[in-house]
């Protein structure tokens, strides 16, 4: 399992969100690219980027911002919010973005997602965020009726190459991931699965080492406030051989 610090840009600058609600932003950092290379530098190998203005609005507004980070750091970077058409996943991968992930347009155009893998193999992974159980679009505001573990083999089935699992009601909370549910949705399909919400402390890291089968976890506020050490961590991981 790897540690994937996480990058939300609301209006250029770098920002939390509390259970995904727009309205209750904390700005961390009016400099992304700084950010990126304080991660990068902690020994970061991936770093998970969000346009969240993207999210909300389906209109990517952070690209000058995601160009900085690209240019600041050596290290993989995935980034999701706002992408629901291959034009916009070909310029992304253009400037350098090692993977994509595709969200809302998952749910609404599958066929997308078939064409986006087959196009760009090994590139496109999912986001699936859920809130008991049900994925939910639109920059969370929306809960749709699919089943968040059918659903994953389903886009497993178009060819995407991993998933990114996030259980709207712990992320920003740091009460802790849903170690149960991102364990069963690893369990399901044969793709990697990343784990997203609630993480809080080392021990969170302990809890989703020890379950085993989940290919890495991103965290957000708790490296930010301090409760998480972004280098124990990474040390904690590659000390159990990944």
């Amino acid at each position: 399992m790897i540690i994937i610090p996480a990058i939300d840009l609301k209006e250029g600058k770098c920002v939390r969100l509390l259970q995904g609600r727009k309205e209750d932003v904390t700005v961390y950092s009016d400099d992304p690219a700084a950010t990126a290379r304080r991660w990068a530098d902690a020994g970061a190998e991936l770093i998970h980027i969000v346009d969240l203005d993207g999210a909300f609005s389906g209109e990517q507004k952070n690209l000058e911002a995601v160009r900085a980070i690209r240019e600041s750091v050596d290290v993989k970077l995935e980034l999701g919010g706002g992408i629901r058409d291959m034009e916009r996943i070909d310029l992304l991968l253009d400037m350098g973005i090692d993977r994509v992930i595709l969200g809302t347009i998952a749910t609404e155009e599958p066929a997308l997602v078939k064409n986006a893998c087959t196009k760009h193999p090994d590139r496109i992974i999912i986001g699936i965020d859920a809130k008991d159980g049900k994925v939910a679009v639109r920059g969370w505001v929306e809960v749709t009726g699919h089943d968040a573990t059918e659903f994953a083999r389903t886009v497993e089935g178009h060819g995407a190459a991993g998933i990114v699992y996030t259980d709207i009601s712990r992320d920003g909370m740091l009460s802790g991931p849903n170690v149960e549910a991102t364990k069963n949705m690893a369990d399901s399909v044969e793709i990697p699965v990343i784990a997203s919400g609630g993480i809080k402390s080392i021990d969170d890291i302990e809890n989703l080492l020890s379950a085993g089968g989940i290919w890495g976890a991103i965290t957000g506020k708790a490296i930010y406030s301090g409760s998480l050490d972004v280098r124990e961590a990474i040390a904690l991981t590659r000390k159990h051989g990944n």
